[in-house]
């Protein structure tokens, strides 16, 4: 087996353009005072290879155009549509009233394993502050919690790696359902 070289893949790379034409899956991303820049940047790529709907940065989450969030996201900021809402609380309660489910990613009491959640699409996933995690006002209105296990002595994984395992469990989720 020989791997892919740069220019085999550039090759079979869709353009900015076929990217922003395509049908985006019903997960919605909400990023709640993430402090890392290289995070908001990670969890762009991520919400690009899911074709995630539309990505909120809130708080103090940062906002592109900054070469940390570039510099990670290697374009995703470019064709992930995206905006800047201050107040979380009011963007939960918008995504609401349009009748999308909404999970935070944190360790919480009756939070479910991030593979075992049983939803119905459209969704919201919510991750908060590298430390604090998600807000306790914000906890009040979701209409569930999901995890990943860990098995060692650490508590959590990174934001965005976390984001990556879960993102990628609900497109899974969600492809099952528009298959059936």
């Amino acid at each position: 087996m020989k791997k892919l070289s740069h220019e085999d893949i550039l090759k079979i790379k869709p353009s900015k353009e076929d990217v922003l034409k395509k049908k985006r899956s019903p997960i919605i991303v909400v990023l709640d005072n993430i402090r890392s820049l290289y995070n908001v940047g990670s969890i762009f790529r991520t919400s690009d290879a899911i074709l995630a709907e539309k990505i909120y940065l809130c708080g103090i989450t940062g906002t592109p155009p900054r070469n940390e969030i570039s510099k990670t996201a290697l374009g995703a900021q470019d064709v992930v549509p995206w905006e800047y809402e201050k107040d979380v609380v009011k963007t939960i309660k918008k995504l609401k009233r349009k009748k999308i489910k909404i999970f935070a990613v944190e360790l919480a009491h009756k939070a479910k394993k991030y593979d075992k959640i049983v939803t119905d699409f459209p969704v919201a996933l919510i991750l908060g502050h590298e430390v604090n995690g998600v807000k306790d006002e914000v906890m009040e209105l979701v209409d569930g919690c999901v995890f990943v296990p860990m098995l060692g002595r650490a508590n959590s994984l990174n934001v965005a790696t976390c984001f990556g395992i879960v993102a990628y469990e609900f497109l899974k989720k969600f492809n099952n359902k528009r298959k059936k």
